[in-house]
């Protein structure tokens, strides 16, 4: 990374987003470009302190770019429409698919390299396993409106001819970590559990529906947010081949160990109490994800996760303890 290239990042003052402004700050990398829809005043505060050299609202982006022409160099596009409660599907095809469109155009046509962010809810009930292979893409059935938006993309992608001198989209399994206080029900299972011990000594999780799962064993691979800022990271600077790449750690784990490492963070007693899942979502709740992890792997990435311990320890010790951002 040349040290006076300017990125762009979209998403910037959401949860990844503004993390991945502060880990390129920490690299170095002040010419940032910040995209966003910035009327949010609780998304505010992730960018405190952050340096960068404009932020440009989201739907003024491409005409701005335009006026700048040659300026920016590479793009991290991390901005969507993440609820996966919203039902609406022209919500998530605005954002996730339509505009996601213009911008790997937009790169394309001015030969930008591009990382953007797709998700591991394009794998639905993990049917297909959770191979990042682009052969089974195609055949993926997401259990709700933001995955399909999600996989469309991906399909939309691997179907140009023209592309981007180097694109990688990455399949983001469940992300926690700091700045996602403005998330509300969408924040990590972590977020909220941890405000749940702190108010009342005692965490909720979704009582197992499915035979073939205990209460709280249901399985997630949770990464930690720093790891996912290094794998993009990685993967814009080494730019190996392009395409679909997972970004979890490969490792599964149960709701109930996640939570057993938050009562042990805050020294408390364990005690879960085991809750109905929402109707809403019962039928759309996935009770395995597991990512494979072979395909970032062979093309060289070998920095070691956080466990889900050590990640849960800093989190909640570093960051939510103390009310603090990255």
């Amino acid at each position: 990374m040349a040290r006076n290239d300017v990125i762009a990042v979209t998403g910037a003052a959401g949860f990844i987003g503004s993390c991945l402004v502060s880990h390129l700050n920490q690299l170095g990398a002040h010419q940032l470009v910040l995209v966003d829809d910035f009327s949010d005043p609780g998304k505010a505060a992730n960018l405190e302190g952050k340096k960068y050299l404009h932020k440009i609202h989201r739907e003024q982006f491409f005409e701005w770019a335009e006026k700048h022409p040659g300026l920016i160099k590479r793009v991290y596009h991390l901005g969507a429409r993440t609820d996966t409660t919203e039902m609406d599907y022209a919500v998530h095809k605005k954002w996730n698919l339509d505009y996601s469109k213009l911008m790997w155009l937009f790169c394309t046509g001015n030969s930008i390299p591009l990382v953007y962010a797709s998700s591991a809810a394009t794998y639905g009930n993990g049917e297909y396993g959770y191979t990042d292979d682009h052969d089974i893409v195609s055949k993926l059935h997401p259990l709700n409106p933001y995955g399909v938006s999600k996989n469309e993309f991906d399909i939309w992608a691997l179907g140009q001819k023209v592309t981007p001198p180097f694109w990688a989209g990455l399949k983001f399994f469940n992300v926690y970590g700091p700045n996602e206080y403005h998330k509300g029900r969408m924040a990590s299972v972590i977020f909220h559990a941890y405000n749940q011990v702190k108010e009342k000594g005692e965490v909720k999780l979704f009582r197992s529906h499915n035979p073939n799962y205990n209460d709280g064993e249901q399985v997630r691979d949770f990464i930690y947010v720093k790891d996912v800022l290094n794998i993009c990271h990685w993967l814009m600077e080494h730019q190996p081949q392009s395409g679909l790449y997972n970004t979890g750690t490969g490792k599964g784990r149960t709701f109930n160990d996640l939570v057993k490492a938050i009562f042990n963070t805050l020294q408390y007693p364990e005690l879960i109490e085991y809750i109905d899942t929402p109707e809403d979502i019962r039928d759309k709740y996935q009770y395995f994800t597991q990512a494979n992890m072979r395909k970032l792997m062979s093309m060289g990435y070998n920095k070691p996760f956080y466990s889900l311990e050590d990640g849960v320890k800093e989190y909640v010790g570093e960051y939510l303890m103390q009310e603090k951002y990255f």
